[in-house]
């Protein structure tokens, strides 16, 4: 989420992946997939510039996650037990 500031100062929240035009005037207006519309302050750069930042940290974190060893455990020994299955 990207912290942004509507014209009458109060902030919110936004999903970035939810922003599909960015339009520059005296004011930015953000127009989401779902057809919201938003008035922010920030000019197009610095919402960018949060952007770049968060996919940064998803990015980041999602390289973090140790690798899950009980996938790669053997299945040595392991034995199958099948119901109503006889040899």
């Amino acid at each position: 989420m990207i912290r942004l500031t509507r014209i009458n100062g109060s902030e919110f929240y936004l999903n970035p992946q939810l922003i599909e035009l960015i339009e520059e005037g005296p004011e930015t207006h953000l127009t989401l997939l779902n057809g919201n519309r938003y008035l922010v302050k920030e000019g197009v750069s610095v919402i960018i510039e949060r952007m770049v930042v968060m996919q940064a940290r998803i990015a980041r974190r999602s390289n973090a996650v140790p690798g899950r060893k009980y996938l790669l455990r053997s299945r040595v020994g392991a034995k199958r037990i099948m119901v109503g299955y006889d040899e």
